[in-house]
C-alpha cells in the first residue's frame, strides 16, 4: 500500500510540473558567441507572452528584402524598462544586435538594450 501511495504522489508531482517545464524553451538555438548587427524596417512588433517578437525587414546585398523573426523578452520584463506595445511601430528604421539562429535561418534573439533607431537615438520608452 505504501509503495502505491508513493507511486501516485510521484506521478501527480510529475504531471503537475510537466506543463511548466514544457512551457518554456531553451535558448540553445541562438548563437550568443557570434552576435550580428541588423539594420532594417520594423514590419511588426508583437508584445505578447511569453516572449515579444520583432519582425524586421532587412535588405540583403542583392537588394532583396528578408523578414527576420526576432524573439525578445517577455512583456513583463520590457515593461520594467519602460517599454510598451507602442515602443516600436511599423516603419521604424532600427539597428539591432542579435544572437542569430544556429540554423542560419533569418531569425534570432534580440535584447532591448541592444537596439536603437538608425539615427542613433535610443528607443523612446514611457516615463
Amino acid at each position: 500500500m505504501r509503495w502505491q501511495l508513493t507511486a501516485v504522489l510521484v506521478s501527480t508531482a510529475l504531471a503537475a510540473t510537466n506543463g511548466a517545464a514544457m512551457a518554456h524553451h531553451s535558448f540553445a538555438m541562438f548563437d550568443d558567441e557570434h552576435p550580428i548587427d541588423l539594420e532594417g524596417i520594423v514590419q511588426e512588433f508583437k508584445y505578447t507572452n511569453p516572449h515579444s517578437y520583432l519582425l524586421l525587414e532587412v535588405k540583403g546585398p542583392d537588394g532583396s528584402v528578408v523578414v527576420w523573426n526576432l524573439e525578445g523578452g517577455a512583456p513583463s520584463l520590457l515593461t520594467r524598462d519602460g517599454w510598451s506595445s507602442r515602443s516600436l511601430k511599423p516603419g521604424d528604421h532600427v539597428i539591432v544586435t542579435i544572437n542569430p539562429l544556429r540554423s542560419g535561418r533569418p531569425g534570432g534573439a534580440w535584447n532591448l538594450r541592444l537596439i536603437k533607431f538608425k539615427d542613433g537615438r535610443p528607443i523612446e520608452v514611457s516615463p
